[in-house]
């Protein structure tokens, strides 16, 4: 399986969320850190002010001989952590595998979301817009490392002096094209000291340090000859790490190409996706009582519901009862819907059917478990439902 990667950052996250608490300063060239009346040094300053030569790390002093008129505002960190939960929190509804960088900056891994890796930037873009206001930047690609060099990448081709909201794409198979003229100094691993030594060598770009042959890339990084070689070929396997501890929750939804308002279909859907929520339950050996489903119509009003099942379970089916019962007494009929999610919460280690008469729980988790080991030998299509088959 091709693996969908995205790294997403907020645009100039302290001064966007300045320009929340005060809107004034929109548009406005200013920056957030200490004052240039003592050692003061930048934190972050706005797309205008870049545009003018400030950047971050700058002496506040140096920042107004260069922009006399450059306003500067005292960070307020207790608000920058509030915005990040929020932002953080919609990205672990997303996707269960969320790797927080900073305060602005994550991965993620999207592998298991069926739809086009550039619709979920899209939607994800959008939904981080709607919820908290923030604008933010997103790299796709099949790793961690290509992800964030094409997002680096496609915020600087913005400017405008106004947030990039860029959207970076490098497709399967075009990584090594795509780093091929970056800056050396710009791969993973490359710092000002190595980079100064391949320059003076005439290795300017990515591209030419992939080229090196074996004796010349050890000479340069000895024993990490090779693994910098494999990532100058945008060859990366490194794994989306998600925080450590229990999941709270698990879930799985999908963002539709186009909108459904088809009930029949909604229901196939749904069945899928608790499917694949009891699937990821059983492999974390999870289970949970309270099933979530999530329902965002074509104008992006969305509502969650959840109901408690009347045992802990991760069992396919009685997740989908539960499920199904939630979205026929909540659907609007004939609205178009353009996500639909399943989620299962309040979790903990499975428990076994002790009934001495009524084996029926047992079978079914055997059957379930035995159906997990065909799919995980020949794939998920090995075996499909009857109700899930179009007719």
């Amino acid at each position: 399986m091709i693996r969908k990667i995205l790294h997403l950052d907020l645009d100039a996250f302290f001064c966007s969320v300045e320009e929340l608490l005060d809107p004034s300063l929109k548009g406005k060239v200013f920056a957030v850190g200490g004052r240039p009346d003592g050692r003061g040094v930048v934190t972050s300053c706005s797309y205008a002010a870049r545009l003018l030569g400030v950047c971050s790390a700058m002496p506040s002093r140096r920042a107004i001989e260069i922009c006399p008129d450059l306003i500067f505002v005292r960070s307020d960190h207790h608000k920058y952590s509030e915005y990040s939960q929020k932002v953080m929190d919609i990205l672990r509804d997303t996707s269960p595998i969320v790797e927080q960088v900073s305060v602005d900056e994550a991965f993620l891994d999207v592998s298991d979301m069926p739809q086009p890796i550039a619709s979920i930037a899209m939607d994800l873009q959008k939904r981080v817009l709607n919820e908290t206001c923030l604008p933010c930047s997103i790299g796709c690609a099949t790793s961690k490392l290509v992800a964030k060099l094409a997002n680096d990448f496609g915020k600087k081709q913005i400017k405008t002096g106004r947030s990039p909201q860029k959207i970076t794409i490098v497709e399967a198979g075009d990584e090594a094209d795509f780093l091929a003229p970056l800056d050396i100094q710009a791969l993973w691993g490359v710092g000002p000291k190595t980079a100064h030594t391949l320059r003076s060598k005439g290795i300017i770009t990515i591209g030419a340090l992939a080229q090196l042959n074996d004796l010349e890339i050890k000479q340069i990084f000895g024993n990490h000859g090779e693994s910098m070689r494999r990532r100058a070929q945008g060859i990366d396997s490194s794994p989306v790490q998600a925080e450590d501890g229990d999941p709270k929750s698990i879930s799985n939804e999908i963002t539709f190409l186009e909108d459904q308002d088809d009930f029949d279909n909604l229901l196939r859907i749904l069945r899928q996706l608790s499917d694949k929520v009891g699937s990821r339950l059983r492999k974390a050996e999870l289970a949970g009582w309270v099933v979530q489903i999530k329902i965002r119509y074509s104008d992006f009003t969305t509502l969650t519901r959840q109901i408690s099942m009347k045992e802990c379970s991760n069992l396919d089916q009685d997740i989908y009862n539960a499920a199904q019962e939630l979205l026929i007494n909540n659907l609007i009929r004939n609205r178009p819907v353009r996500l639909l999610g399943v989620g299962v919460s309040k979790l903990e280690s499975p428990h076994k059917q002790l009934s001495l008469w009524d084996d029926r729980g047992n079978k079914k988790q055997d059957l379930t478990k035995a159906v997990d080991k065909l799919r995980e030998r020949y794939g998920k299509d090995i075996i499909k439902r009857a109700d899930s088959l179009k007719k």
